[in-house]
Parts: structure tokens; C-alpha cells; sequence
């Protein structure tokens, strides 16, 4: 996974990955007997991310504070996810202009 586009789109799946997560957790926050889901992201020697879900200890924190960093996960999620678009972006950009002074 060398190309700029297959580790932005790694990225790009991370976060999407952590937007869903989060949004799940968020919505069954009150459910009885709910776990909670994380996110374990890990960098690959290659470039990119692999991303795996697994059930969190809920006897870490209170459901306010799991609540919170949920909601606060969503935002840096979406961060990441526009970041990672722009660099796919970019890529296309430049490839454009560099076929353009080619042709």
C-alpha cells in the first residue's frame, strides 16, 4: 500500500469506521446491558491503518464520561475523514496538471 491514494483511503476508512462506532455507542447509550464498541487503529509498516472494533470494559468510566468521548470522537473523526479527503483530492489535482504538461 505505497500509493498517497490507498494510504489516504485507509484513512478514510478509519475514520468512517470511528464515525459509525461512536454513533452506535451514542445511540445505544441507555440501552440495558449495552458494551460499548472501540476502536483499535494500528499503523501498517507499508502506510495506512488497520482498524479492528472490539468491546470496551464498561467498568472503566461512568456512561457521562463514555458519552462525552464518544461525542468528541465523532468530531475528530470527521476531522480525520475530511483530511484524508482533501489528500485523495490533491493527488488528482496534481496528477491533472501533470498530465495537462504532458500532453
Amino acid at each position: 500500500m505505497n500509493s498517497t491514494s490507498s494510504i489516504a483511503m485507509s484513512g478514510l476508512n478509519a475514520a468512517s469506521t470511528r464515525l459509525n462506532v461512536s454513533a452506535h455507542n451514542i445511540a445505544n447509550s441507555q440501552t440495558p446491558d449495552f458494551k460499548p464498541q472501540r476502536v483499535q487503529q494500528t499503523a501498517l509498516a507499508e502506510g495506512g491503518v488497520n482498524v479492528t472494533v472490539d468491546s470496551a470494559d464498561t467498568a472503566q468510566a461512568a456512561p457521562l464520561a463514555n458519552l462525552a468521548k464518544d461525542l468528541v470522537t465523532q468530531m475528530v473523526a470527521a476531522y480525520e475523514f475530511k483530511a484524508n479527503l482533501k489528500v485523495i483530492q490533491t493527488q488528482q489535482d496534481l496528477l491533472g496538471q501533470w498530465l495537462d504538461t504532458r500532453a
